[in-house]
């Protein structure tokens, strides 16, 4: 179990000296060029990448003072979306309804980034192919070869693989570092952090 432990570990520091770090700066540039014109950040995941999703608006709202949002969030429209009009169109139509515009940007968190193919995560990529469509920017967390979304973003972190057999757990993982990284940047961090704003000596 330790031997499992200790890998782990050194993948995870693996994957943290060979990320590209060009594409993060890109995408902390973006983020701040959308607040300087009150743009909207919507960030789309499914699983696990959906609950990312939830602390990542969270995160963006609060401590970098960015409107973000993220449709999976809205459980009853997720739903009668899918019961009526069918699981892959979900996003695509609910940004419809949000007015995704050119001042705007969609930011993807998955595994794989979809593949149209393959037939995996199309929701993503019709949103992706909608805010094409608009003008919004649109950004990327993801890992495997980025799939769709690293082919079109205007900025895309792809976590490098490592190990085929942890490809979901360190990506999942890397989300919430880079987010958090993101949100932590002099560049874009707008009110600091609880802990940090209280003085150890208290």
């Amino acid at each position: 179990m330790n031997d499992y432990i200790d890998l782990y570990i050194k993948e995870s520091i693996q994957i943290l000296n060979t990320i590209d770090k060009s594409n993060i700066e890109k995408m902390a540039n973006l983020l701040v060029e959308l607040r300087s014109k009150s743009g909207r950040l919507f960030i789309l995941g499914v699983g696990g990448s959906a609950g990312h999703a939830s602390h990542a608006v969270c995160d963006f709202r609060k401590i970098a003072q960015i409107e973000a949002y993220s449709p999976t969030d809205n459980i009853p429209e997720l739903t009668a979306r899918t019961n009526d009009e069918g699981w892959e169109s979900v996003f695509k139509e609910w940004l419809k309804i949000s007015k995704l515009n050119p001042n705007d940007m969609i930011l993807i968190f998955s595994v794989g980034g979809g593949d149209l193919e393959k037939k995996i995560s199309v929701n993503l990529v019709n949103a992706i192919q909608y805010a094409q469509e608009v003008g919004a920017k649109i950004c990327g967390i993801v890992g495997r070869n980025g799939g769709y979304t690293a082919k079109v973003a205007d900025a895309c972190v792809v976590i490098p693989v490592v190990n085929i057999a942890t490809v979901t757990a360190q990506t999942e993982s890397f989300h919430a570092l880079i987010w958090h990284l993101l949100v932590s940047h002099p560049k874009l961090k707008a009110v600091e952090m609880k802990w940090e704003s209280v003085s150890q000596n208290r």
